[in-house]
């Protein structure tokens, strides 16, 4: 086994199991990246366990969802780690990257960009599709390749993108208010300019929409909740999922629930029946 790549910067004793603060410097982002990791109980004991990786929305960084989404006390009930990355690069060094919520900074959209300055560092995809997994099942008690993927929001969008595009290596996946057709939207079209260059065909990689439609699904069923009340339904649109889901055979269980908005008020709410769905196909 090679060298630990990974800096303990703090543990915490949590739910008959340990959360860690880890760094390490990325290859795929050519930066110091930050990620945090829930072993439960098995696992700190040395037991290798399934993991699920838990993709944050615009704006969170590596401790948002594992702190706001009540998610590691039902990942704990069912003996699985969590693995919670940072949500874009930091320290690129881009113009522009701290002047808006929606690009560069905490909104990597879990893509790699092809368009200079951005090229450079942006590589949110490869990172959590590649170096991640393979860094993380290296140097801690995990399932080699026994994976499940989640997230709110821009993350939801990176779960089910990084699901169906390659469905071998995530067994499961589940989202919150994902971001359904980037392509099509006010986020994704200033992703569009600035990432991919004015490119709008780099979407086919990315878009969950398109995805589908180009036949790429998942032999799992995809887990998407939605609030009826987000302020951002216009820019999500469940509505294009259910039908490109549909066309493409599917299975999708979206589920709305009247009242809940955007916030983590609502993932706490349904992260239960998440993990549930992960641990049915992870264990």
């Amino acid at each position: 086994m090679t060298a630990n790549p990974f800096t303990l910067l703090e543990s915490h004793a949590c739910c008959g199991g340990e959360v860690r603060f880890l760094s390490h410097q990325s290859r795929e982002l050519g930066l110091p990246a930050r990620v945090n990791l829930f072993l439960p109980e098995s696992a700190v004991a040395g037991a290798a366990v399934p993991a699920v990786y838990c993709l944050a929305g615009l704006t969170c960084d590596q401790d948002t969802f594992l702190i706001k989404s009540n998610a590691i006390r039902y990942a704990a009930a069912h003996g699985l780690a969590l693995i919670a990355p940072d949500t874009s690069p930091r320290g690129a060094d881009v113009a522009g990257e701290d002047e808006a919520y929606d690009l560069g900074t905490a909104a990597g959209y879990y893509l790699d960009a092809t368009a200079d300055p951005w090229a450079a560092h942006y590589r949110m995809g490869s990172y959590i599709c590649k170096e991640l997994p393979a860094l993380m099942e290296a140097h801690f008690p995990l399932k080699a390749g026994c994976r499940g993927i989640m997230g709110h929001s821009m993350g939801g969008m990176g779960a089910l993108a990084i699901a169906l595009g390659d469905a071998s290596a995530w067994q499961t996946v589940s989202a919150f208010a994902p971001i359904s057709a980037p392509a099509r939207v006010e986020w994704g079209q200033k992703v569009t300019k600035a990432y991919f260059g004015g490119y709008e065909a780099e979407w086919g990689q990315y878009d969950p929409c398109l995805l589908l439609a180009a036949g790429k699904t998942h032999p799992g069923p995809l887990l998407v909740d939605q609030g009826t009340d987000d302020e951002f339904l216009d820019r999500l649109r469940p509505d294009l999922l259910e039908e490109a889901a549909a066309k493409a055979g599917q299975a999708l269980m979206l589920r709305r629930h009247k009242g809940y908005d955007h916030s983590y008020w609502f993932v706490q709410s349904f992260v239960k029946d998440h993990l549930a769905h992960h641990a049915k196909g992870l264990l």
